[in-house]
């Protein structure tokens, strides 16, 4: 549980832009939405999904914050559940009001009710899931990829194949076709390649949740592709005179950190950030 150079220091944006949705967050913090990506973000990678956990300083440092601002919405490709347990969000003193939009905005939690919301899962889903393990058979990548089971989405990790990138270029194609079969989208990632219902993602989610919030300032977080479309959305918000703060926590990820104000090294640099706002305001 060491220090980190970013405790309780803010760190200066390199761009106009995100210097003025800074000062608007540290001037309005009332009407402030803090929305988040939870993988990459809020909790570091890891090999196996189901072991990743939010990083030990992110809730406390989001208790100190969430009381502070209109709202904290953790905003992720995983089913809100999911996020909820792996974040250890629950029941924390001054958490009271968060939200988890979970698969890119078709799930809700709130921690006032602790109940998840969402509509019927989309009947591709479970034919797609029948087809992975023909598909990953055909493109040699059987032993070395996992699949994830999200419930309204499936995921094939290739970060544990013997090589990783290979088994991603290799699966890319054919699994965009049996997401074409199906009236799905491919969503790619950091190792990672899911299919999921189309309408839905976290520009469309992070959108919906600022203006529902009537938020006067924005400030969004994310590590990966899926990231952009909220990044997009807050660039829309900017037009539209709502000011943001656009973050990337780590540098894999060059389409990402091209268009963020902020660039973080990772997930304990993004809890000391939340940290240092939390004691500004």
């Amino acid at each position: 549980m060491g220090s980190s150079p970013y405790a309780h220091t803010l760190p200066t944006p390199s761009t106009p832009a995100g210097r003025d949705g800074l000062a608007a967050v540290l001037d309005r913090p009332a009407e402030t939405v803090v929305a988040l990506d939870f993988d990459g973000t809020l909790a570091e990678i890891v090999p196996d999904p189901e072991q990743a956990r939010a990083h030990e300083r992110v809730v406390p440092a989001l208790a100190r914050l969430a009381p502070k601002v209109a709202s904290v919405a953790v905003v992720t490709g995983r089913p809100a559940g999911v996020a909820v347990r792996y974040g250890g969000f629950a029941g924390v003193p001054g958490l009271d009001h968060l939200v988890v939009l979970g698969h890119y905005g078709a799930e809700r939690w709130d921690a006032a009710t602790g109940t998840v919301t969402g509509p019927a899962a989309h009947p591709g889903v479970a034919a797609a899931r029948a087809g992975l393990p023909g598909v990953l058979e055909a493109a040699g990548v059987r032993q070395g990829a996992w699949i994830e089971e999200k419930g309204r989405a499936v995921a094939v990790h290739t970060r544990r194949a013997d090589d990783p990138q290979g088994a991603f270029d290799a699966l890319r194609e054919p699994m965009a076709a049996l997401a074409s079969r199906h009236g799905l989208v491919l969503e790619p990632g950091r190792m990672v390649l899911e299919l999921r219902p189309p309408g839905m993602d976290k520009g469309v989610a992070l959108d919906a949740h600022v203006r529902r919030a009537g938020a006067g300032a924005v400030l969004y977080a994310g590590d990966d592709l899926g990231d952009l479309a909220a990044f997009a959305a807050v660039g829309k918000l900017r037009s539209d005179g709502v000011p943001g703060l656009l973050v990337c926590s780590g540098s894999e990820v060059p389409e990402l950190a091209e268009r963020a104000d902020l660039v973080l090294p990772g997930p304990p640099a993004v809890a000391d950030l939340l940290a240092a706002l939390a004691e500004r305001l």
